[in-house]
């Protein structure tokens, strides 16, 4: 790859991009045979497998031990065959059951297949069988998997939650009754709500299978994350003392090429230095085409869909009007919105060589199987860098080099590791975080829980320490009923209908807002109520599978907004106002370097209102026009923290002249400085700063957890408060800018369109808050 970067900055376009550039060195596998059963050791040597790696065969034999498991090591580190072995041997030797959840669909696919073949190279009678159990299955589909009583049952935590667990009793007796194995796949994915809720119904499935008297070992699979074993603990519902850690990777690796490409910063008549850079779509779309120009199988991952879509379509015409008419017919885009025969279409070229590059949603950073990619083209840093590396794992034929270019954008955390890239690959991985004891998500899942097998007094011991008051409360509700047996008191689901399908996993509210395109009625789109109002408020621009569309009109009484194509060269950002009331102090500590300064753990409720939004540039950023909107408020209960700006420092940013800009400010790098610490998006917090809040009566700065309930973010920057305000006042020293960048304390989130902002005094508030 020397001589592939060499010709990058022999490139037209470059202008000093390169901030970092290492490679860090690819490795030589350790492994080691694994006495099996002779059918099995043959399925595997056709399959060009004599010996596991070593991790492998630590986990199988933790496994076999009848330890839970984690495996957490990177993308393409071999995994499955970690759980495979176990599974396989169990079903052999005597019908043993394992089910498998996978958090997307298209995963499931892949295993299976995978699977599939593998039992099916263990010959007639081994008792080996595959099958998936999902909601693209029909009715008489579905009906035929459980005839067949595979002993291997495939699912998404969807499934489990309204099709397996509901059912336990009348149609999956046979299955449960023999469960020795349960596989987590993936399971980092699993945090913030959808997180949450799995983990309620991993709870759910742990009391089945006590009425079932089974007793199934959790294999869990993970990237590198920094708390690998009290997740898997979180999610499972299992005592975190039950886990063997399995985390070092001796799978073999090629060298890997690590470029940090940096886009310059604009010059718009001020100079440089104003934090403006050019677009990293754009210097992805150049990279991505000059690689695939070369001969390298590409592949770009980007944040959304809309620039996924609009960018494939970008490349294949640069390549053709290079006179490239080939390679543009092997470029693609790939999201999970895509139906499933594209998703593998694309899946199956990118193996095979047809497809030549992709531009790609996170969908194809899980472990669907497309073989091994020459380059990788970060556009933007992807939020943390478990996603990072994770991505990058795609890159790497076997042991040949390969290559992987970051491509910052403006914000803070993209800014902050091309300035710093030994804290990207020397810092300690991100926290993943869930919370089982959301308040908003419990109720459901208990009324659940008791409609699969009747609750007992010591489930609190799955539901947590609320549970006993809560089961008060939902009786006194009539959604609970009450039942006294020889064996003691019970409860039963007392309502109506099935809550299992009234909710859904992947968000808190079931409300959305249908898009659709005004000329033929199509729906193109389902969003949640309030990211509709977000994104699809009257005048907003919207983009879909390459087309820009302009909201007309959203009628919230019946959940739809029309829109219209048009050609508009501008993007739309709301403006809102907002308020937090706090509802009770959870917890309180002090800042280690500033004793008087108390910070607090809280219940708040913040409510807001959209009240306009601003039409910008496409290419500048510059604000065109503003109007006005006339939306409902909304309600979020959550959980934040919170400190008051103490006298002397309050007197100090007063006299520098800015206090609302200096505070304004330091919210702003405090929350664009936790995807450092955990896994999570910075649109997952927010924030609210004021000069004089009511409840403390003095400056107050509130950072909150997005969701309601929520999901464990801010109790987890709670506990580390101290080491987050340290390393949010690092970045803002090491930003070269005057009065504030996008780099440092602007977000493209905020509902004031960044004013007032004074990143020095937000600079000097943190010195000394941690000095």
């Amino acid at each position: 790859m020397d001589d592939t970067v060499a010709a990058l900055r022999e490139r037209p376009y470059y202008d000093g991009q390169i901030a970092d550039e290492r490679v860090l060195p690819g490795r030589e596998a350790a492994t080691r045979p694994l006495d099996t059963d002779d059918r099995l050791a043959r399925a595997l040597a056709d399959r060009g497998i004599d010996d596991l790696y070593e991790h492998q065969a630590r986990a199988v034999e933790a496994t076999r031990a009848g330890r839970d498991v984690v495996l957490a090591t990177p993308t393409a580190s071999g995994k499955s065959l970690a759980y495979t072995v176990p599974a396989f041997e169990r079903a052999m030797d005597h019908v043993g059951t394992t089910l498998y959840v996978g958090p997307q669909v298209a995963l499931i696919n892949d295993q299976r297949e995978t699977l599939s073949d593998l039992a099916d190279g263990l010959g007639f009678g081994s008792r080996v069988t595959v099958d998936e159990y999902t909601g693209r299955l029909s009715r008489s589909e579905k009906e035929a998997v459980r005839e067949r009583q595979p002993t291997v049952l495939l699912a998404t935590p969807d499934m489990l939650h309204y099709g397996i667990l509901p059912h336990s009793h009348r149609l999956w007796k046979w299955f449960f009754e023999r469960l020795e194995t349960v596989v987590v796949d993936e399971v980092h994915a699993y945090r913030g709500i959808f997180g949450s809720h799995v983990s309620l119904v991993f709870r759910r499935l742990n009391r089945v299978c006590e009425r079932f008297g089974a007793d199934p070992d959790y294999v869990c699979c993970s990237a590198t994350i920094g708390n690998p074993v009290e997740h898997a603990a979180t999610v499972t519902g299992r005592d975190p003392d039950s886990f063997a850690l399995v985390d070092e990777d001796t799978s073999a690796s090629g060298p890997t090429r690590w470029v940090w490409w940096n886009p310059p910063e604009y010059e718009d008549g001020r100079g440089f230095g104003d934090g403006r850079r050019r677009s990293s779509h754009v210097e992805a779309k150049r990279l991505f085409c000059d690689l695939v120009a070369r001969g390298h199988q590409t592949v770009v991952f980007t944040a959304s869909r809309q620039t996924a879509e609009r960018y494939a379509t970008d490349s294949a015409s640069a390549l053709r009007e290079r006179g490239d008419h080939d390679l543009a017919s092997g470029v693609a885009a790939y999201q999970a919105a895509l139906r499933d025969e594209t998703r593998a279409d694309i899946e199956a070229g990118l193996k095979s060589g047809e497809v030549r590059g992709v531009w790609s949603t996170n969908a194809l950073e899980l472990g669907v199987d497309i073989g091994g990619l020459d380059c990788v083209i970060l556009d933007g840093y992807p939020g943390t860098r478990m996603n990072a590396f994770q991505q990058a794992g795609r890159a790497g034929r076997g042991t040949d080099p390969s290559l992987v270019v970051v491509v910052p954008g403006e914000d803070q955390l993209d800014q902050y590791f091309a300035r710093a890239p030994d804290d990207f690959f020397d810092g300690e991985p991100e926290r993943a975080v869930s919370n089982p004891e959301n308040e908003e998500l419990l109720p459901d899942h208990v009324r659940s829980a008791a409609r699969e097998t009747w609750l007992k007094p010591d489930d609190d011991r799955h539901f947590g320490g609320t549970f006993p008051d809560l089961v008060t409360h939902m009786e006194s509700q009539g959604l609970l009923e009450r039942r006294s047996t020889p064996e003691g008191t019970r409860w039963t689901d007392g309502g109506d209908g099935s809550p299992q399908h009234e909710m859904s996993l992947r968000t808190v509210s079931d409300r959305e807002i249908e898009l659709t395109d005004r000329r033929n009625g199509d729906v193109i789109a389902s969003l949640p109520f309030d990211d509709g109002l977000r994104d699809a408020h009257p005048g907003a621009i919207y983009h879909h599978q390459g087309q820009t569309y302009e909201v007309v009109e959203l009628d919230l009484d019946h959940g739809v907004a029309a829109l219209e194509p048009t050609w508009a060269d501008y993007y739309t950002r709301t403006l809102h106002e907002k308020e937090i009331t706090v509802e009770r102090d959870l917890r309180e500590t002090t800042l280690a370097a500033r004793e008087d300064v108390s910070v607090r753990f809280a219940e708040v409720t913040m409510r807001k209102r959209i009240t306009g939004f601003e039409r910008r540039d496409s290419s500048s950023g510059e604000t065109l026009s503003e109007e006005s909107l006339d939306l409902p408020e909304t309600t979020l209960r959550t959980k934040a923290l919170y400190f008051t700006v103490p006298d002397d420092l309050d007197r100090t940013l007063r006299e520098g002249g800015d206090l609302p800009g200096g505070i304004h400010a330091a919210e702003h790098a405090m929350i664009s400085m936790y995807p450092a610490d955990l896994l999570c998006d910075r649109g997952d917090i927010g924030g609210l700063s004021t000069p004089l809040h009511p409840h403390t009566g003095k400056a107050t700065i509130f950072v909150y957890d997005g969701y309601p309930g929520g999901v464990g973010l801010m109790r987890e920057g709670f506990g580390s408060v101290d080491a987050h305000m340290r390393r949010t006042r690092s970045m803002l020293r090491a930003c070269d800018c005057e009065e504030g960048c996008p780099a440092c304390v602007q977000s493209p989130h905020c509902g004031n369109a960044n004013a007032p902002l004074d990143k020095r005094l937000a600079a000097t508030l943190l010195e000394g808050l941690t000095e």
